[in-house]
C-alpha cells in the first residue's frame, strides 16, 4: 500500500505550466518515480512537474523541494512549479516571501500580488562542463547541433543555457513552422547532452519580447517552462538580440524575465493559479508502491 494515500494536494498552473504541489514537510514519506508517474496518468492530477515539499535541509530555508516529471525522472529546478509552492506555502500568513531549496540551489520567492510571484532562479551556467556537454564548445551562445540537410538544415547552432536543468534554444522566424513535437524527443536525448536537455524554438519580436515554445525533458511539449524562458533571456541578451530585461510569451501566458547586471542573478515574474484541491485515491498507486 503505498503512503501516499489519501494524502492532499493541489492542482494549480503557472501561466500554463501544469504542477501539482503536495506537502509531506512534517513526515518521513517520499515519493517514488512509479508513483509520480501514476499521479501523471491521472486525469485530476496530471502535471508537467510534481513538487513535493520536504523539510528544510539548509538553515534559513522554508522548504526542500524535490521536482519530478511525468516520467518519473528529477528535475533540477521549475520556475512556474516554485512560483505555485510559494502560493500554497504563504496561504494564511502575513509573509511577503520565503525561501526554498532544490538540487540546483536556493529559489528565493517574493508575492507581488495575490497571485503574482517572483522567483530568484539564481546565476546561469554558461560553460559547457557546466550545461552539461559530452564534447567542449568555446562558445556557448551557439553550438554545432543541426536538424536537417547539412547544406539546408531545418534548425541549427543552438544556444545551451543551464538555469538549473539543461537547455537548448533554437533561433527561429516563427514558433509555429516547426513539428517541435517530432523533433523535441529527438534532440532531448541527443549524444551531445549526457543529461537530456530542453529543447526551446525562440522567436525575437522586439529588443524586449520573445515567443517561445518549449520541449521539456521528462515531460514533453508543455504550455509554459520557466527555466527556459530564463534560459531563452539569457541566451537572447548574450547574443545582443534583445536587453537583460524581457517579456517571453509562452502558449499558457507570459512570464516577465530579468538577467540583473549587478550579480548575474535570473528573476522570472508571472502568475499562478489554483484549479481544484483532491486527495490521491488508493487505487492510483495500484502497482506503483
Amino acid at each position: 500500500m503505498s503512503a501516499l494515500n489519501g494524502r492532499p494536494y493541489l492542482k494549480m498552473n503557472g501561466a500554463g505550466n501544469e504542477i501539482v504541489v503536495l506537502d509531506l514537510r512534517g513526515s518521513t514519506v517520499s515519493v517514488t518515480p512509479a508513483e509520480a508517474r501514476a499521479i501523471a496518468r491521472a486525469r485530476e492530477s496530471h502535471f508537467d512537474q510534481l513538487m513535493v515539499l520536504h523539510d528544510p535541509v539548509t538553515p534559513g530555508t522554508d522548504a526542500f523541494l524535490r521536482i519530478y516529471n511525468t516520467d518519473g525522472s528529477l528535475s533540477g529546478a521549475c520556475g512556474n512549479g516554485t512560483r505555485c509552492v510559494a502560493w500554497a506555502a504563504l496561504q494564511g500568513t502575513d509573509r511577503r516571501s520565503l525561501v526554498l531549496e532544490t538540487q540546483a540551489g536556493l529559489l528565493p520567492t517574493t508575492r507581488d500580488g495575490d497571485v503574482v510571484f517572483t522567483v530568484d532562479m539564481g546565476r546561469p551556467r554558461l560553460r559547457w562542463d557546466e550545461i552539461p556537454l559530452a564534447e567542449p564548445f568555446e562558445d556557448t551562445t551557439g553550438i554545432e547541433l543541426q536538424v536537417g540537410p547539412i547544406d539546408a538544415p531545418v534548425l541549427h547552432t543552438p544556444s545551451v543555457v543551464n538555469m538549473g536543468n539543461p537547455h537548448a534554444i533554437f533561433w527561429v522566424a516563427d514558433v509555429e513552422a516547426h513539428d517541435l513535437a517530432r523533433v523535441g524527443p529527438l534532440l532531448e536525448n541527443h549524444p551531445i547532452f549526457p543529461e537530456r536537455a530542453n529543447i526551446s524554438l525562440a522567436q525575437v519580436t522586439s529588443p524586449t519580447t520573445i515567443r517561445l515554445r518549449v520541449w521539456e525533458r521528462g515531460a514533453g511539449l508543455t504550455r509554459a517552462c520557466g527555466s527556459a524562458a530564463c534560459a531563452v533571456a539569457v541566451a537572447a541578451a548574450r547574443k545582443g538580440l534583445t536587453g537583460r530585461r524581457v517579456v517571453i510569451s509562452l502558449p499558457g501566458g507570459d512570464l516577465t524575465i530579468h538577467w540583473r547586471e549587478e550579480d548575474d542573478h535570473v528573476l522570472m515574474t508571472g502568475p499562478v493559479e489554483l484549479e481544484h484541491q483532491g486527495t490521491f485515491r488508493a487505487d492510483l498507486f495500484a502497482g506503483a508502491a
